[in-house]
């Protein structure tokens, strides 16, 4: 088996998803549900992840509307290995398989170093990079049973390639490990044909961001990052959805390993 030429194939059929089946965790809201929105506006029969199950299903209503597959969602919690492995047979059972894995969910306290607990380490390492891993692992094992060339994509961050701001310690080495996960994964999926790419955003502007800057000087910072870009205005979701689509459409099929920056430009600085 292996990965085919699609010089031949016309824009319209690189992009579309359309017979793909595809998992999004995180999906209830923020980058999740752009994501979400843009793999069902390609074709995808989608599978929405999120442990809140309240805007989960606020989030089913809405995309349902606009699908031309099917639209399902399950509480998930991505730090819960037996939640992650549920997920994907749902997927399996309801959908027909796996073609598609985004490993979005992840969480953004601020813990300054001196003051970081174990707990405070454990908790955004589980979510942010066991979780990764372990979704990665569960979607590629059923890609594999299922005989399917399939995609996971990995949400790392600007953060995952540098430093961040201040009291993200955890979170950056989080999404550092998500960038090595990445490369590994390809390297040991590419013989069954499955590619593994990561997205690494700058500032988003989400639900979740806004929340994380509560304190005077995150605040601060966080109006700096979200004012300041080289394309002159601040990040959205939908900007890190097209690159997430890209990657799971046959537009990016001769790529694995790979890091994708979506960040205006901030790492040139």
């Amino acid at each position: 088996m292996t990965i085919p030429d699609v010089s031949n194939k016309s824009l319209r059929n690189l992009v579309s998803l359309e017979g793909r089946s595809a998992v999004v965790t995180g999906a209830a809201r923020g980058l999740g549900r752009a994501i979400a929105q843009r793999l069902v506006e390609a074709g995808a029969s989608v599978l929405l992840g999120d442990i809140d199950q309240d805007l989960l299903e606020t989030t089913l209503h809405a995309l349902k509307h606009a699908a031309a597959g099917r639209v399902l969602a399950t509480r998930l919690d991505v730090s819960n290995s037996v939640s992650i492995a549920g997920a994907a047979d749902l997927a399996v059972a309801e959908l027909g398989g796996i073609d598609i894995w985004v490993n979005n969910a992840g969480i953004y306290p601020l813990s300054p170093v001196l003051q970081m607990s174990d707990s405070d380490w454990d908790k955004v390492l589980d979510i942010n990079l066991r979780g990764t891993f372990i979704g990665a692992r569960e979607a590629a094992k059923r890609m594999v049973a299922g005989g399917r060339k399939g995609v996971i994509i990995n949400l790392s961050s600007t953060s995952g390639l540098n430093g961040g701001g201040p009291s993200i310690t955890h979170y950056v080495a989080a999404k550092h490990g998500v960038i090595g996960v990445t490369k590994q994964m390809a390297l040991e999926l590419a013989e069954h044909r499955i590619r593994v790419l990561a997205v690494a955003p700058g500032v988003i502007v989400t639900e979740g961001v806004r929340e994380a800057a509560n304190g005077p000087t995150a605040a601060a910072r966080f109006e700096l990052d979200t004012q300041v870009s080289m394309l002159g205005r601040a990040g959205v979701p939908d900007d890190v959805a097209r690159v997430v689509l890209f990657c799971a459409s046959d537009l990016s099929i001769f790529m694995t390993g790979s890091t994708l920056l979506v960040d205006a430009g901030a790492l040139t600085h």
